[in-house]
């Protein structure tokens, strides 16, 4: 997985005013917490970071102050609704050989069965714990010839070497559905719609 160094500093300024500076800035307020120490309030790059978090749960150097290095890895991010860019981050202080959760994307390839059937992603995400710098990146799921009906369990998903599901192995990941079936519930709300008209 990647590391990505970024410069940070410490803010003593909190409340909407400071934060609307700090994103006048092109900066970007954020909290580092963990490791049962005090929240520590940031001000970090905003396009820095912006390109750091398009990898998912990546994890990042911190240089803060140009004084102490942490590493740690986002675990929330708010943005502005409208027009995406970055509000507020939340980092989670992480050290080597820590064992984190986190939640990797789950990406599908192949083709299911001839029929028009629709594949749903019931978990886009799916809970892992993973070393901190170890964590993949997502995992892929060959759905090559699946029937409608037919599911993928979370301990059907081969996972990396070092990491270990942290959801129960029964979980539905995907599933199949027939597009019959798909078009006759579109079909029934349809008349549920004329019939409150």
């Amino acid at each position: 997985m990647s590391e990505v160094k970024i410069s940070a500093e410490t803010r003593s300024e909190f409340g909407k005013g400071a934060a609307r500076r700090i994103r006048r800035d092109s900066k970007v307020p954020g909290v580092l917490y963990g490791r049962g120490s005090d929240p520590l309030h940031l001000t970090l790059p905003g396009h820095e970071l912006l390109l750091a978090l398009r990898t998912p749960n990546v994890l990042i150097s911190l240089d803060i102050d140009g004084k102490t290095n942490e590493l740690a890895i986002p675990k929330s991010v708010q943005r502005d609704p409208i027009k995406g860019f970055l509000e507020h981050v939340d980092l989670q202080l992480v050290k080597r050989g820590e064992t984190v959760t986190v939640e990797i994307p789950v990406h599908a390839e192949g083709e299911l069965a001839a029929g028009g059937n629709l594949l749903e992603h019931v978990l886009n995400a799916l809970p892992v714990e993973a070393e901190a710098t170890h964590i993949p990146e997502s995992v892929t799921v060959s759905v090559e010839g699946l029937e409608a009906g037919a599911s993928v369990l979370a301990k059907d998903i081969t996972l990396p070497t070092g990491t270990k599901l942290a959801v129960d192995g029964d979980t539905v990941v995907l599933q199949v559905l027939s597009a019959q079936a798909e078009e006759a519930a579109e079909g029934a709300e349809g008349g549920e719609e004329s019939a409150e008209a």
